[in-house]
């Protein structure tokens, strides 16, 4: 445990001053877990009446409540054991795609207690996506007895605006993205929050640690997203970083000579997307070999990386397998395995995946397209670490991370570690719950006026 010590300040009232110690206190609880009056004192340096004092008002205010009992290593009756009432609140997070509208219900500590997903079709009726996309938001928080919800945060591709909250206009993402906001909002009367959805992203990356530095700093990063298109999100010293119209990280318009054309206001194509979207990748993936077929989509490129990062990782294994043994001489005692065994026998790639030549190829150039957009960003933000997410991001995992890093090591002068993602299957959604979990506490644990 890490210990905080609460200081107030001087001139602050004992109001102030008690409203600041039982944010503490519950922050504490939050992060690490149910703790006994001793435990808090000892972690906020209080002393023992004031988080007496503390405990019953936290408990009157139905924010903590006692969860169990500890009588290790001390004399006397057990020590009761405090943790926040999890259910006093829950929060939803959505993630609006263009193809789908998903939704998590979680309680005030972030937990999850329920799930839902719409399909959307390409020719759905706006009016109509509008009205199941309230139901299904309603109808996943009843599934897990839920009657209210305190904060809803949707997370959603396009700029945000900061002054507004509201969806910037764009002809490439429908119009009822932002719609569904305002209908959310104005059906539930709660607090209703917009964040772009690689943002998110980056929010629970931060949560889940793949941003933190070799100093346990989770303060700085930036995180790009490669699926069916790509853009990039901030993390600059523990806070996001959205700029003056909510553009920051819109990387697939950077404009890059390898297009062979430049990006316009309204088309990236020629920008970095036209070099690391999902249907480049899938395009490159074709050149080299490497099956990509069916939908050009961040599915359809995923898999195809999934396959080459198969095939490659299984010529390592046999290679690993095949390098000589040392016996207990010092000697080497042959290799460990005969000349008829090779990949396809020892669970690498069959006939329809990748021959390895081909998928270590992919790989090289793939991860040399990253490596082009991540220098770019490097240069202007240097934020010393990168992590790649969405769909191909985690589907290269390490393997990607590692050629990317090398590839990035030739065109930057600056020190840069590339990680792949910690979060794993819908970041998004995690990022929009913990959003609206951080707000509900916000309000939660903060006394009235």
């Amino acid at each position: 445990m890490t210990a905080t010590r609460a200081h107030p300040g001087r001139g602050a009232s004992p109001r102030i001053a008690r409203a600041i110690n039982d944010r503490l206190a519950l922050r504490l609880l939050q992060q690490e877990g149910p703790l006994t009056a001793g435990q808090l004192k000892e972690l906020t340096g209080m002393s023992r009446p004031s988080v007496a004092d503390l405990v019953e008002r936290l408990q009157d205010s139905g924010l903590i409540e006692v969860v169990g009992e500890s009588g290790a290593a001390r004399r006397g009756p057990n020590a009761r054991v405090y943790g926040i009432v999890a259910g006093r609140a829950h929060v939803a997070g959505l993630d609006v795609r263009v193809e789908s509208i998903a939704v998590e219900i979680a309680d005030l500590l972030g937990r999850t207690v329920a799930r839902g997903e719409l399909p959307v079709a390409p020719d759905a009726d706006p009016a109509r996506l509008l009205e199941d996309g309230v139901g299904l938001l309603q109808d996943t928080a009843r599934a897990a007895g839920v009657d209210e919800l305190h904060t809803v945060a949707f997370g959603a591709p396009g700029m945000v605006d900061p002054v507004t909250g509201r969806l910037s206009p764009t002809g490439a993402l429908p119009s009822w993205h932002g719609d569904l906001v305002d209908e959310v909002r104005k059906r539930l009367g709660v607090p209703v929050l917009l964040e772009n959805e690689v943002n998110l992203a980056a929010v629970a990356e931060q949560r889940a640690g793949a941003g933190a530095g070799p100093d346990g700093d989770e303060a700085t990063f930036a995180l790009l997203w490669l699926g069916s298109g790509v853009g990039a999100a901030l993390m600059l010293d523990g806070r996001l970083r959205r700029g003056t119209s909510g553009g920051a990280g819109e990387v697939g318009f950077l404009p890059l000579s390898a297009t062979g054309g430049l990006p316009t206001a309204t088309d990236c194509d020629n920008g970095f997307h036209g070099m690391a979207g999902s249907r480049a990748v899938c395009a490159l993936a074709r050149e080299h070999g490497v099956p990509a077929g069916g939908p050009q989509d961040a599915a359809g490129a995923a898999g195809a990386v999934r396959s080459a990062v198969s095939a490659v990782a299984a010529v390592s294994a046999v290679a690993a397998d095949a390098a000589p043994a040392k016996d207990g001489a010092g000697g080497t005692s042959g290799p460990a395995v005969t000349g008829s065994e090779g990949p396809a026998a020892r669970g690498g790639p069959a006939a329809t995946e990748p021959l390895p030549g081909a998928a270590a190829a992919f790989l090289d150039a793939l991860a040399a397209r990253i490596a082009v957009g991540v220098a770019s960003i490097c240069a202007v933000v240097d934020p010393g670490r990168v992590v790649l997410a969405g769909e191909v991001g985690l589907a290269g995992g390490r393997v990607l991370a590692d050629r990317v890093a090398e590839r990035l090591a030739r065109l930057s002068p600056l020190r840069t570690t590339v990680h792949p993602t910690a979060v794993g299957a819908a970041p998004i959604l995690r990022g929009a719950v913990i959003t609206a979990m951080d707000a509900a506490q916000d309000t939660l644990f903060t006394p009235p006026a």
